[in-house]
């Protein structure tokens, strides 16, 4: 599941009405007015029409009070309202993805969400010196959180005795300098198996070292094999004074859609694999893909973004979670019509399966696929 649905799946299973909200956010001015003292007007009105509750509309006013100012534009804000609170506020970087949305209805729509970050995963960068490091463990929609040694206020600090080389010189000079390479040697040991836990415990998909030239190399030696076949270094010593940060975030920006790329390109080749070997563990087209989420026999799905704008589904208060008429409910009741693509990701939510969008063409003719846990049953045959 992308980090996204994951950190909101719990909502799905709250009752409604939920009111979703997705608009531009930067402070920039129409008339004389900021935008940050017209969206809330505005939105307060859409809501209304789309018969939201009061209290609702009222919560959703004073969170859209918060401004994006401080936060370089463009900027775009995203609200989940429910029961009198706004359950979901962020601020997002960068324009609008389609349209802005503000409705009303039984389920939060994470629609915009996923659509505004698309793909979605953990990667580390570890910023490193003789005397240790820093690992920060990040997400590719922007989330951060720094991590070191297992405390989030702290920095890995190994030994600092003789950590400077020397120049040359006699027999002393050079045991000193072998000391030195030991106590690197013993501190990138620590940083490694750092990477190494916080990798293996989020499932990191990238992980980036920068920093001293020697301790880069000391610590991509020292870490396990399967953090190596992730790793990449980045040639800059982030942790020298005047180290260009721009530069570097750039680099590291690069480095994320690249692995983006080779993630959505694979599970492409593995879906035209797995539709060529037979194997019936894929789904194409929605009838086959629903069938399959109502079984929660999906491991991945994947959907382009703009697949079935305007049409509905039935979204329902228990498994099978979806359903595209009340013949399929399997005794579930019926929440109410919801966006297709809303009910989509809620049911890969609460079946915990991954989601990865595609831009508009990508699946060719049917916009929607999916990787199975197991294979399907054989073809009913045919009456004669």
């Amino acid at each position: 599941m992308t980090h996204v649905l994951k950190d909101h799946a719990q909502l799905f299973e709250l009752p409604g009405p939920w009111t979703t909200i997705y608009a531009e956010g930067s402070t920039g001015t129409v008339d004389g007015l900021s935008n940050d003292e017209i969206l809330p007007r505005s939105i307060a009105q859409e809501m209304k029409a789309a018969g939201a509750p009061a209290e609702d509309v009222d919560a959703a006013v004073a969170a859209l009070g918060t401004t994006a100012k401080g936060l370089p534009d463009p900027v775009t804000r995203y609200l989940l309202v429910n029961n009198g609170q706004a359950v979901v506020n962020e601020f997002l970087p960068g324009n609008l993805v389609g349209l802005a949305v503000t409705a009303t209805g039984p389920i939060p729509d994470l629609t915009p969400l996923v659509r505004h970050t698309p793909e979605d995963f953990a990667y580390l960068v570890a910023e490193v010196g003789h005397h240790g490091g820093e690992v920060y463990l990040r997400y590719a929609d922007g989330d951060e959180e720094h991590i070191t040694s297992g405390d989030p206020d702290s920095t890995i600090e190994g030994d600092t005795m003789h950590t400077r080389k020397l120049g040359s010189g006699g027999w002393g000079h050079r045991r000193m300098q072998q000391h030195a390479e030991k106590v690197w040697k013993m501190n990138s040991r620590e940083v490694a198996s750092e990477i190494d836990r916080i990798s293996a415990e989020h499932d990191a998909q990238l992980i980036i070292v920068a920093g001293d030239i020697r301790a880069r190399q000391l610590v991509a030696d020292e870490v396990s094999q399967e953090s190596r076949a992730k790793l990449s270094i980045i040639e800059s010593n982030t942790r020298a004074d005047g180290a260009d940060e721009t530069t570097f975030l750039e680099q590291v920006q690069q480095l994320v859609a690249l692995t983006m790329a080779d993630r959505q390109r694979n599970l492409l080749e593995r879906l035209a694999e797995k539709e060529g070997q037979g194997t019936r563990t894929s789904a194409i087209g929605r009838g086959a893909v629903i069938t399959a989420l109502q079984q929660a026999q999906v491991e991945s799905l994947l959907l382009e973004t703009t697949a079935w704008d305007g049409e509905t589904l039935l979204a329902l208060d228990a498994a099978p979670w979806i359903a595209t008429s009340e013949a399929e409910t399997a005794g579930a009741g019926v929440l109410g019509e919801v966006p297709a693509v809303a009910g989509l990701l809620r049911a890969a939510a609460l079946t915990d399966a991954q989601v990865t969008m595609y831009p508009s063409g990508a699946l060719e003719e049917k916009p929607i696929a999916a990787l199975l846990r197991w294979p399907t049953g054989p073809d009913v045959p045919a009456a004669v």
